[in-house]
């Protein structure tokens, strides 16, 4: 079943052997851009199952769309801050910081970091979707850290290949409920949208393959959080934050996802994305790119880090 009115569309004969996204936006006259977004983000499926937007279309398979595609205006320049950590020609390493915006949506008109890019970085307006130019990838809301940014068409296909292609390197940290039962592991799960709640994901026989590797960097026993490095294998909606819930580690202050408890005092996710690696798209040389943790996430490592040397003191 379709949502929004949507109904499910047959491929005819005169679309066999064709691109999904190609097809899609043939009949529906939605950009190739927008369909891949949609094709990305698991809300399109072929007979039932998700699919890659290089899925070769054949006769009588049933496509469905769960929802059209955001309908925004073109952004223009405004003066939104953040941080640059790497640029030159073709790309730029930003530091997003908590509560900024990627990219417009609904209810999110203005003040994006994609306005603040267009501000800084003029040329990007021709470079990729126009409705989000630059963009190849994202971070949640209120997830603080670094994102690459395509400044040429040239660096932004190659980009968008690079990271299906799984050979962008990103390592995130995340605080995490309870201790884990093994220092090193890998969620394998996968993940689309919720059927209960539209704007969140969760992890479905349905959704698209979804992998998440975890490392265990620090536990505090009395707090009974554990901090994590986590590196994505794929790129999914809410990735990380769904495949530790789906554990029973919720990230700490993710209300969305259970992770909002009493015990430690924070009004947002702890995730930050910690390191970005990969080859040059135009040069080849090697960008490896760090940022430190964002203020407040530092605040309640060090909090907690204080609370374990006491409780050691007192054992003592």
């Amino acid at each position: 079943m379709t949502h929004d009115g949507l109904e499910p569309i047959v491929v005819p004969a005169a679309l066999a052997g064709e691109r999904i996204d190609r097809a899609l936006a043939l009949v529906t006259g939605w950009s190739r851009s927008a369909v891949a977004n949609l094709v990305r983000d698991g809300d399109v499926v072929v007979d039932g199952q998700p699919v890659a937007r290089s899925h070769r279309l054949r006769e009588g398979e049933a496509i469905e769309i769960t929802h059209e595609p955001e309908r925004g205006a073109v952004p223009v320049a405004e003066p939104v801050p953040f941080d640059v950590r790497h640029e030159d020609a073709d790309l730029a390493v930003v530091a997003k910081p908590a509560g900024l915006v990627v990219h417009p949506g609904a209810g999110h008109e203005h003040g994006t970091l994609v306005h603040g890019l267009l501000h800084r970085y003029p040329e990007i307006a021709n470079v990729g979707d126009p409705t989000r130019p630059g963009i190849v990838h994202r971070l949640d809301r209120d997830t603080s850290g670094l994102l690459v940014v395509a400044r040429s068409s040239v660096a932004y296909d190659a980009l968008v290949e690079m990271m299906a292609a799984r050979t962008v390197d990103r390592r995130y940290v995340a605080l995490v409920w309870g201790v884990l039962s093994s220092p090193r592991g890998l969620v394998d799960a996968p993940i689309g949208r919720s059927v209960r709640r539209r704007t969140r994901m969760a992890v479905r026989a349905s959704g698209r393959e979804a992998r998440t590797a975890y490392r265990v960097q620090e536990e505090f026993g009395d707090a009974r959080v554990s901090l994590l490095e986590c590196v994505l294998e794929t790129g999914r909606t809410h990735q990380i934050r769904v495949h530790l819930a789906s554990i029973g580690h919720p990230v700490v202050g993710d209300a969305a996802y259970g992770g909002a408890r009493p015990g430690v005092e924070l009004d947002r996710p702890f995730l930050h994305a910690a390191a970005l690696g990969f080859a040059h798209p135009v040069t080849g040389a090697r960008v490896e790119v760090e940022e430190p943790l964002a203020e407040d996430l530092d605040g309640v490592l060090s909090r907690l880090r204080a609370g374990s040397s006491d409780s050691a003191g007192a054992a003592g």
